[in-house]
């Protein structure tokens, strides 16, 4: 098949215990939906990436069958075998109609092409569920002929892993984006894996991959552009990143501890009007745009903020922010 693989102590805190009561809540409500925490069901592998290998380790720890796997590339495959021994090679026509799920791990350019073929050469069997695991298209990319008798099922791993060993050990309590035929299936799968399942519209599952792509891929722009400035100031590269982690870090816990609009700090938060106006004076040309843009969405969380504890910006505080903010965006 002409594809490729997918590449402490004390107290706890609010969001943590939370998390824990989320995760039993959709383990045994995914249980009652499906049952597949009482059926063990045969599971096949198209694509042995990282996504597809550690989703099947996890599987099998569910105590799921692993029947094949079907990788083009042999190193991936190898690798595959050194997690998950399951005898011989099998040719992917002898395997896949054993499997009731069928997990496409494919680069996400390459999840029609595989769909395409299985079609084509009559590889599958009735009922049969195919899955994928991209977060930018939808289910329906595996339905090439609507007579088909197959579900279509997509389950996104709202995580970044950079190897097998992360992967696994990061299922667990990752969120996943799930839509498709049978998202009753999709949730008792999640929730065996450990993670916690969200239910998509499949119509608008690109604005949710943009989101992720916003938080996770913007990010390190973000702090390229962060990194950037610290070197206009004098500071060296490695140390500009040094300095920004634990800054970067306490406002993620300040996320996970109080979440939107509390997290928030800073001048605008603060409605500081004479150190937005010193940024701006001394702001790299290039980067000009960017801090105004992203100044005016901060705006709109400090406003949340200030009305949530019971207060409000002065109406000329607020105007002038506004205006700072607003002048050189149409720049971007």
């Amino acid at each position: 098949m002409d594809h490729y693989d997918r590449d402490g102590e004390g107290k706890q805190s609010i969001a943590e215990h939370l998390h824990v009561c989320g995760v039993l809540f959709y383990m045994i409500r995914g249980q009652e939906l499906c049952g597949l925490g009482e059926v063990n069901m045969n599971f096949g592998i198209i694509g042995a990436g990282i996504v597809g290998t550690a989703i099947a380790i996890r599987l099998r720890q569910a105590g799921h069958h692993l029947v094949g796997v079907h990788s083009r590339s042999r190193r991936s495959y190898e690798r595959f075998c050194t997690y998950l021994h399951h005898g011989e090679r099998r040719p992917l026509e002898e395997w896949l109609p054993e499997a009731e799920l069928l997990f496409i791990t494919t680069q996400d350019g390459m999840i029609r092409t595989a769909a395409e073929e299985l079609t084509r050469r009559g590889l599958y069997k009735e009922g049969q569920t195919w899955i994928h695991c991209s977060g930018s298209v939808s289910s329906r990319v595996m339905q090439v002929d609507k007579d088909l008798p197959i579900n279509y099922l997509s389950l996104h791993p709202l995580q970044a892993f950079a190897g097998i060993d992360q992967a696994v050990e990061l299922i667990p309590g990752t969120h996943f984006g799930i839509e498709g035929d049978r998202e009753d299936i999709g949730l008792a799968i999640v929730t065996q894996l450990g993670g916690i399942p969200h239910q998509l519209d499949p119509q608008q599952k690109p604005l949710y991959h943009a989101g992720a792509v916003v938080a996770s891929n913007y990010l390190v722009t973000l702090v390229g552009l962060a990194v950037q400035l610290f070197e206009e100031a004098g500071i060296t590269n490695q140390e500009a990143l040094e300095s920004l982690l634990p800054l970067m870090k306490g406002a993620l816990q300040n996320l996970e501890n109080v979440g939107l609009p509390q997290a928030l700090t800073g001048p605008i938060a603060r409605g500081d009007v004479d150190v937005i106006r010193g940024h701006l004076e001394h702001m790299p040309a290039k980067i000009d745009p960017v801090y105004r843009a992203l100044g005016l969405y901060t705006l709109d969380i400090g406003q949340k903020k200030m009305e949530l504890n019971g207060g409000a910006y002065a109406k000329e505080v607020w105007e002038e922010m506004n205006s700072l903010m607003v002048k050189g965006t149409n720049e971007l």
